[in-house]
């Protein structure tokens, strides 16, 4: 399942908390949610390094609880890279976002931020690992 959440810039973090508190029942293993939640879950997701504040930290704590996490950071736990560049203040922040269960990782092959210069937010593409399952051939041998 696939799930796209837009937030306004006010009051993002309680707004996203209820959403994903609300789909808990409807989501599973393979569901990605794909957000604009116009607010970076961490600091080193600002080129500012400004501290997040308490509503953001309470999200990433709901996050936690029911088993999600921010997928290009469970690949790049250490790199700042961005998605949003901010004209009026001139800063950089990654507020654009793919989340999936924890548990799931391993069925994602690559993740990563695409320039784009048509926007203020750049791409974020996610591959997907789709092996096709090999059919079993009931092989019958014959002694002769």
């Amino acid at each position: 399942m696939l799930v796209n959440i837009y937030a306004l810039t006010i009051g993002t973090s309680k707004y996203i908390k209820q959403i994903l508190i609300e789909i808990k029942g409807e989501t599973d293993r393979n569901t990605v949610i794909v957000r604009t939640f116009n607010t970076p879950l961490t600091s080193m997701d600002r080129s500012s390094r400004q501290k997040i504040n308490k509503e953001t930290a309470a999200l990433s704590d709901t996050l936690d609880q029911i088993d999600l996490t921010d997928i290009f950071r469970a690949f790049y736990s250490k790199v700042a890279d961005y998605t949003f560049f901010s004209s009026a203040d001139g800063t950089f922040s990654r507020i654009d976002c793919m989340l999936g269960h924890k548990a799931s990782l391993k069925i994602f092959r690559k993740i990563e931020i695409i320039s784009s210069s048509f926007s203020d937010h750049n791409v974020m593409n996610l591959e997907i690992n789709h092996k096709k399952k090999t059919e079993k051939k009931n092989t019958q041998r014959h002694g002769g």
